[in-house]
């Protein structure tokens, strides 16, 4: 095996799911970095891997980088792997990644699984264009703020996302996109309860709401882009509508914006709906 540090997909639930390559890679190694390695024995264990394992992460020190440059500059091999899917996506480790190719190491991609391509490629949304996004913050107004900066966005938005925080999530999302917005859950995938549930965000929030299953495991939550002909709201349509909307019924609120803005009714509705608790009265 080639010297050089080794960036090695692993299974996001399913151990069918571990290339060839992968196995190969980690049993020639001569040093897997595992960001959890009581997490990754399992996954050794299972293929029937001895290599010896270190543990390299978000927090690890100097020494950690000096046992892997050690190992690289004698002419090794570096396997480095996360706790499950492609490692750097979401996950610990692009300064690892840097501080080999600073050293003039060769940087080697085992490629594999990854969760937000595989909720992508079953979710029924446009495939073409997106952006992928992370971990929200977990704060509500944080993370609100940081949806109301890709409320324009017309390409398909790929999150990550806590189960106990998911429900909290897809409402600011009905809040940032309105109600209707096309969204997928996918949850536990590769897994025994794997769930794919394509709906309006409203429905989505529904759903996680009565059935409190829907909020355990490992999370991705797909957005639709903006609709073609949808344009958001200003500050001055969305106070005049939120005025309104106190003096007659949230409907005919909308259809008077409407005519006289040339926005879409329903997209108007649907933001009266989304902030009927903030609006009052």
């Amino acid at each position: 095996m080639y010297s050089g540090l080794y960036v090695v997909a692993t299974p996001i639930g399913n151990f069918g799911d571990m290339s060839q390559r992968a196995v190969e890679v980690l049993q020639n190694a001569d040093i897997i970095a595992a960001e959890d390695t009581r997490h990754t024995q399992r996954l050794l264990q299972f293929f029937s891997i001895n290599t010896p394992v270190m543990a390299y992460h978000d927090h690890s020190d100097e020494r950690a980088l000096q046992r892997i440059s050690g190992c690289l500059s004698a002419g090794g091999s570096v396997a480095l792997v996360s706790d499950a899917g492609t490692p750097l996506i979401s996950d610990p480790g692009y300064r690892l990644v840097r501080h080999a190719q600073e050293g003039g190491f060769a940087v080697r991609p085992v490629p594999g699984a990854c969760a937000a391509i595989a909720a992508l490629s079953a979710s029924g949304l446009p495939t073409d264009r997106f952006l992928f996004e992370g971990f929200l913050p977990a704060r509500e107004g944080a993370r609100l703020n940081r949806l109301n900066a890709l409320r324009s966005e017309s390409v398909t938005l790929i999150f990550y996302e806590a189960p106990h925080r998911v429900e909290a999530s897809l409402q600011s999302m009905v809040k940032a996109f309105g109600a209707a917005r096309e969204a997928v859950l996918a949850r536990e995938m590769t897994k025994l309860y794997e769930t794919i549930r394509r709906g309006s965000l409203a429905e989505l929030v529904q759903f996680v709401s009565d059935d409190s299953d829907q909020q355990r495991g490992e999370m991705v939550v797909i957005v639709a882009g903006k609709p073609k002909g949808e344009h958001a709201l200003d500050a001055d349509v969305a106070a005049l509508l939120v005025r309104l909307s106190q003096e007659l019924p949230a409907k005919r609120a909308a259809a008077v914006v409407a005519d006289c803005t040339g926005l879409r009714k329903k997209q108007l509705y649907d933001y009266l709906l989304a902030n009927k608790q903030n609006i009052g009265g």
